[in-house]
């Protein structure tokens, strides 16, 4: 098996967080992380659905505690394993590569418990906004009411997920929903969620210009 592809995307990858100041016990987590997924692609051909189930082979020996970082790595090293030089020097530009990961996480919870919350929660005018964009957005499209529920319920959730994060930015974005992930275990419901999140996202951020963003920068499936 050839390896020497994916050993120079890592080197690459690596250089830059040295760069950026990233420290030794950074630097050897994600490379065991990044050892086991590029033995899943050494010899494959570069494509995004490859390098996708990869990582969700990859993803189910790490703990749910270390999914966020585990995730986080696979987002960045993506274009090196690509070789997509300007897809590395706009990441770079844009402030990219999070050798200084947020500290704030969701607290520990369980998906039943998130699921009871759903018919009592508050949500702030901010939070209600957004909901209801998304669900006025959903409606146009001709959603009925089953497929509203289901898909406001889980922004709902992920909105629980963000009460108390310090910034509302992508960084936190997905912190939440890499903490949300392990939640579900049926994997019909889990892509659903991926597929709310990155909709979702958008009327979020406030900014309906954005399509798919968490699409373009995770590889969730």
């Amino acid at each position: 098996m050839d390896i020497s592809r994916e050993k120079q995307a890592i080197s690459a990858y690596f250089k830059i967080l040295q760069k950026k100041g990233a420290k030794t016990g950074m630097l050897y987590r994600r490379s065991v992380f990044l050892d086991e997924l590029t033995a899943l692609l050494a010899g494959k051909p570069l494509e995004r659905s490859i390098y996708s189930k990869a990582i969700e082979l990859t993803i189910k020996h790490v703990a749910e505690n270390d999914w966020h970082d585990s995730l986080n790595t696979a987002r960045e090293f993506y274009p090196f394993w690509m070789g997509d030089m300007k897809a590395i020097a706009a990441f770079n530009a844009k402030g990219g590569f999070d050798v200084d990961p947020l500290r704030w996480k969701p607290a520990p919870t369980t998906l039943k418990a998130l699921t009871d919350r759903l018919p009592t929660e508050k949500y702030d005018a901010t939070d209600a906004r957004h909901l209801k964009a998304y669900t006025n957005a959903l409606l146009e499209k001709g959603a009925n009411k089953t497929l509203l529920s289901t898909r406001t319920n889980l922004a709902k959730i992920l909105l629980m997920q963000l009460k108390g994060a310090p910034i509302d930015d992508a960084r936190v974005y997905r912190t939440a929903v890499d903490s949300t992930l392990p939640l579900f275990k049926v994997d019909e419901t889990k892509q659903l969620f991926l597929f709310v999140i990155r909709e979702f996202y958008s009327y979020w951020i406030g900014n309906l210009n954005i399509q798919d963003k968490t699409k373009e920068d995770s590889f969730y499936n």
